[in-house]
């Protein structure tokens, strides 16, 4: 599997990996969630999105933007037929390489409450949560994973 940036052919594609990914949670959150109506091709043109490529074909994304102390997360998405592959874990990855190499100590990001998978993978994963809100129509729970090394072993 090859991570990329996602370039602006990419969007279509990108476009219905999201579609794919979060239509089974329509029903059981209510209405659509936010990353359906993200606007992808915009992302992509501010270098905002990377692509995961599997024989040559778009099988995930993340959306990724750096503040000055954190790299949040606005989106992970994998094609459903590319589930259990290593797909999104391999995205976090990069998502926390790209903290590391901006120097920033942490990678944030939020799933939705009624999104348990995420829940659970995003613990095992080591991020830790900090807090759930209701904001925008959506009951969201925050997470934080702490990047590189500790001032402590230093």
């Amino acid at each position: 599997m090859e991570i990329r940036p996602a370039r602006p052919g990419d969007a279509d594609a990108l476009i219905g990996i999201v579609r794919r990914a979060y239509e089974p949670y329509v029903a059981r959150i209510g209405r659509r969630p936010a990353p359906m109506d993200d606007d992808y091709r915009a992302r992509v043109l501010n270098g905002q999105v990377a692509v995961a490529m599997l024989d040559e074909l778009p099988v995930g994304l993340i959306v990724t933007v750096l503040a000055s102390d954190h790299l949040f997360v606005e989106n992970v998405a994998v094609d459903p037929a590319h589930h259990g592959q290593g797909v999104g874990g391999a995205l976090l990855r990069h998502a926390e390489d790209l903290a590391e190499c901006a120097g920033v100590p942490e990678v944030r990001l939020y799933t939705n409450a009624a999104m348990v998978e995420n829940l659970a993978m995003y613990a095992k994963r080591g991020y830790e949560e900090r807090e759930r809100r209701h904001e925008d129509g959506f009951d969201r729970v925050y997470f934080v994973k702490r990047i590189g090394r500790s001032p402590l072993l230093d």
